[in-house]
């Protein structure tokens, strides 16, 4: 059964099918996690075709891409998101600048924002940079700036988190784009910026494991 649609072409869902269900989307740039309009001109998950009574966990903002989760069941909102269990998500992010080893050695660490500490997390260089289909529109090019990306694991999802911390360090985010959630990663799902598919058994255990390579 394939359970895959672009933002333009709604997936029919089996309606035997619709409980107890845990979807992954490649959310693409511009588009809110949530389904209702805030202003006419907002893309939001309403134009995807999910099947009814289906909510994501947790949300990517609107500038940022990649792996969103969604449920019909409120179990995975816990499993997924409750501080205490330490569940590790990983975001890929390109920023301004070529990034240095002092700079991820402080977001390893965990860097002061204003009102908290990050707690220690993994922070990976990316060298070549991965291969992510191009964002549209593109980000913004300056000929005498250089980028480079960085891999960020983490294990808490405050409001813009990784974009605070790459900025702290002085490595500003342009693009951000969540990769992995557990040990479900993005590319081994195949999917194009908005497109979707129902996660089978292995697939949410896969979610779930919080045993990532170093």
């Amino acid at each position: 059964m394939l359970n895959r649609a672009s933002s333009h072409q709604p997936a029919v869902i089996n309606h035997q099918l619709t409980s107890r269900l845990l979807l992954a989307l490649y959310k693409p740039f511009d588009v809110l996690s949530q389904f209702t309009q805030e202003h006419p001109s907002h893309r939001t998950l309403a134009e995807f075709g999910f099947a009814p009574n289906v909510y994501p966990i947790g949300r990517l903002d609107r500038d940022s891409e990649g792996l969103l989760l969604l449920s019909d069941e409120a179990r995975w909102r816990d499993r997924l998101l409750n501080p205490r269990r330490e569940h590790p998500r990983a975001y890929h992010s390109q920023v301004e600048g070529i990034v240095t080893d002092e700079a991820l050695a402080s977001l390893r660490e965990g860097v002061r924002l204003k009102e908290f500490t990050t707690l220690p997390c993994k922070a990976t260089r990316l060298d070549p940079a991965p291969d992510h289909p191009p964002r549209d529109p593109p980000i913004r090019y300056r000929a005498s700036i250089p980028t480079s990306w960085v891999e960020l694991e983490l294990t808490e999802g405050k409001n813009r988190q990784v974009r605070r911390m790459t900025a702290t360090v002085r490595f500003p985010t342009l693009r951000l784009i969540r990769v992995r959630m557990g040990c479900l990663a993005l590319s081994s799902l195949s999917l194009k910026p908005g497109e979707w598919q129902v996660l089978d058994k292995e697939e949410e255990k896969a979610v779930l494991s919080s045993s990532t390579a170093s």
